[in-house]
C-alpha cells in the first residue's frame, strides 16, 4: 500500500474531507484528557474550512470534547461513532438510549469495573467506553465484560472494539453511515470524499468511502480496507501542509 499520491492536491477544491481525531490528527495518550491536536494541523483545518472546502471530524469522542480540542474552530462533526452528529448548518441529530436503561447500564458497568482495578469506565453521555490502556493485561477481561453487556442489552447496544478500548454504543451508530449521511447533504454532496483514520473503528468509514469512489487513508500499521497509508500523526500534519500548498496554487474556479 502506497502513501497518498497528489490526487487530493490536484482536486482539493472538489473534495470533502473527513478526519478521525485520536491517532490521526492527534497522538494517542494514556488518558483521553491528555490529547491535543498540533497547532499546524489546526491551522490547516481552519484554512481548508475558510476556503469553503467541506471538513468534518468523525470520532469516538463526544462532540463536547471534539469542540474543545478544535477550539476556536467549530466544524461539522460526528461524535461517539455517529451517535451524535452536528450538520454543516449546526443542527444536532443524536441517537439516544432510554434514560432509565442508560442509567442501569452505567451502574452495572461501574460495579463490574470496581472489581478490576486498572479498567477505566468513560461515560460518553450516549455511550460507554471501557479503557484498558493503563492495564493492557486486562484486555480479555474487558472484552468478556463488554460482550456480556451487549448480549444482555443487544436490542439497544452494539460493541465497538478500538485501540485499548471496548465501546458500548447505541445500535445503529457507525462512522461509515454517518459519513454517508454527510455526503447526502450540502456542502459535502457532489464532492469526492476523503477519509483519514487509524483504528478498527474507522474501517466502516473506509468501506463506505471506497464504495462512494473516494480516497481512504490509514494512519499507521495494521490490516485495513483503506487504499493508501500514512505512517504517523506527524505524517498527517505534513500531508495537510501539502494540501494547503496545492490549494494556494489552484485557482478557485477549478
Amino acid at each position: 500500500m502506497n502513501e497518498p499520491n497528489d490526487r487530493p492536491g490536484r482536486e482539493v477544491r472538489r473534495c470533502a474531507f473527513f478526519f478521525d481525531v485520536d491517532g490521526t490528527l492527534a497522538e494517542i495518550q494514556p488518558r483521553p484528557e491528555l490529547v491535543s491536536i498540533p497547532p499546524r494541523s489546526l491551522v490547516a483545518l481552519e484554512h481548508l474550512h475558510l476556503s469553503e472546502i467541506p471538513v468534518a471530524v468523525i470520532s469516538g469522542r463526544p462532540l463536547s470534547q471534539l469542540d474543545a480540542l478544535l477550539s476556536p474552530l467549530r466544524l461539522p462533526a460526528a461524535g461517539v461513532h455517529g451517535a451524535e452528529r452536528r450538520t454543516a448548518e449546526g443542527k444536532m441529530q443524536n441517537l439516544v438510549l432510554d434514560g432509565g436503561v442508560f442509567h442501569a447500564i452505567e451502574q452495572e458497568l461501574k460495579q463490574a469495573c470496581a472489581q478490576h482495578p486498572g479498567l477505566s469506565l468513560e461515560n460518553k453521555t450516549v455511550a460507554f467506553a471501557l479503557h484498558f490502556r493503563l492495564a493492557p493485561e486486562l484486555e480479555d477481561t474487558a472484552r468478556v465484560l463488554a460482550e456480556g453487556f451487549v448480549e444482555r442489552y443487544g436490542d439497544v447496544l452494539a460493541l465497538q472494539p478500538g485501540k485499548c478500548v471496548f465501546e458500548l454504543k447505541p445500535r445503529g451508530a457507525s462512522k461509515g453511515e454517518v459519513i454517508r449521511t454527510f455526503m447526502q447533504e450540502a456542502p459535502f454532496k457532489g464532492r469526492t470524499p476523503v477519509f483519514v483514520g487509524d483504528d478498527l473503528t474507522d474501517e466502516a468509514g473506509f468501506r463506505v468511502v471506497n464504495e462512494l469512489g473516494g480516497l481512504t487513508i490509514k494512519v499507521g500499521a495494521g490490516p485495513t480496507e483503506a487504499k493508501q497509508r500514512l505512517d504517523s500523526v506527524a505524517a498527517v500534519g505534513t500531508w495537510l501542509d501539502s494540501l494547503l500548498s496545492a490549494l494556494s496554487e489552484q485557482p478557485e474556479n477549478q
